[in-house]
């Protein structure tokens, strides 16, 4: 069984202004839960029942609704158009055509924003591949910078004011590093959280590089690994702070705790990684034309077979991270789940 777990706005965080040490509290209502299950072969299991599912906040069994129910889907393509991006670009057409045929349907809607230094909305809702096509084909490459968690922020607060009963997406294309954004990763979480978004990412640095002659010199990490946070009592080496940033699937939680907890900011090397894995969403690898429609086509496919859990938490004065698991009752199901959300407690 796969599972990813998504919050409504009304879920709680801590926002800790850096200067003034200010948090602000609100109150979880609904946990929503978009549930994907499938066989050990990888293909989706739609026929179980709604008394076969178990969720545990906590490992606080909850009284849960399962809603079987077809959501249309409000998707935010967020398009990374810097100076790299000038043979990339051109690949992405028609994407809308793709998109309207495999992700949103006949009642989902799609928006296009393109980001390098600057947020750009370069198409509002719709449900026409056309206009689509056409906005993409009309991005051209700008700066060397890309901001591009001020852009998924951006997305974010469009899909806020998305109807309450549609599935709320981001899909990114770019790098999976950020490189010129004012907004940090936290205020970024937030967004996602607060507006109930499942973020799924096409991650173009190597197809960047296939299409660089003299591939560039990696970036060097501005930050040495014994001066980064991490959790208490953990040794502050390149292998322990890798899997604290979560790359190479390590352990994701002490990232997503100290992002919450930190006044100031610590320095995240991948923020589309810790995106999609505390959205429970999903990263693909853009190689070829076929790599990103099949991309599409996954990420489709995996919204439209998916069983929805809500509940309203019966534990909500725990606070800090809440961990979510969901079991089903048959055996041989396959379970990719977000570890959970975070619940500020009391202030300070």
């Amino acid at each position: 069984m796969r599972f990813f777990i998504s919050l409504l706005c009304t879920a709680a965080l801590i926002s800790a202004q850096e200067d003034t040490g200010l948090k602000i509290t609100t109150t979880v209502n609904t946990v929503i839960a978009p549930t994907t299950v499938t066989n050990k072969d990888g293909t989706y299991a739609t026929q179980l029942k709604p008394h076969q599912f178990k969720l545990y906040d906590n490992n606080k069994e909850q009284d849960i609704k399962v809603d079987l129910a077809y959501q249309p889907v409000s998707l935010v393509v967020v398009i990374q158009c810097d100076s790299s991006m000038i043979d990339v670009l051109p690949k992405l057409k028609g994407l809308g055509s793709i998109l309207e045929g495999q992700v949103l349907g006949d009642k989902g809607a799609a928006a296009v924003i393109a980001y390098d230094h600057r947020i750009r909305v370069v198409q509002d809702w719709t449900n026409d591949s056309k206009p689509i096509n056409e906005a993409i084909a009309k991005i051209k490459p700008g700066s060397t910078s890309h901001a591009m968690v001020d852009a998924v922020t951006q997305a974010s607060r469009m899909l806020d004011h998305r109807p309450k009963d549609s599935r709320r997406v981001v899909l990114l294309i770019g790098e999976n590093q950020d490189k010129g954004s004012e907004g940090r990763v936290r205020e970024a979480l937030t967004a996602l959280q607060f507006a109930n978004v499942s973020y799924y990412a096409v991650n173009v640095s190597r197809l960047l590089k296939a299409l660089t002659k003299t591939a560039p010199a990696p970036r060097p990490d501005p930050i040495p690994s014994t001066a980064r946070h991490g959790p208490n009592g953990s040794a502050l080496d390149p292998t322990s702070v890798a899997q604290y940033t979560g790359i190479n699937n390590g352990n994701v939680i002490p990232v997503f705790v100290e992002i919450f907890k930190q006044v100031k900011a610590i320095f995240i090397d991948n923020p589309t990684e810790v995106f999609a894995n505390y959205t429970g969403g999903r990263q693909y690898s853009f190689v070829t034309q076929g790599a990103l429609e099949r991309a599409v086509l996954d990420m489709g496919e995996e919204l439209h077979t998916q069983y929805l859990l809500s509940y309203n938490p019966n534990n909500k004065l725990e606070g800090g991270f809440h961990d979510i698991r969901v079991e089903v009752d048959r055996a041989g199901l396959d379970v990719r789940t977000r570890p959970g959300y975070w619940m500020a407690g009391k202030p300070d």
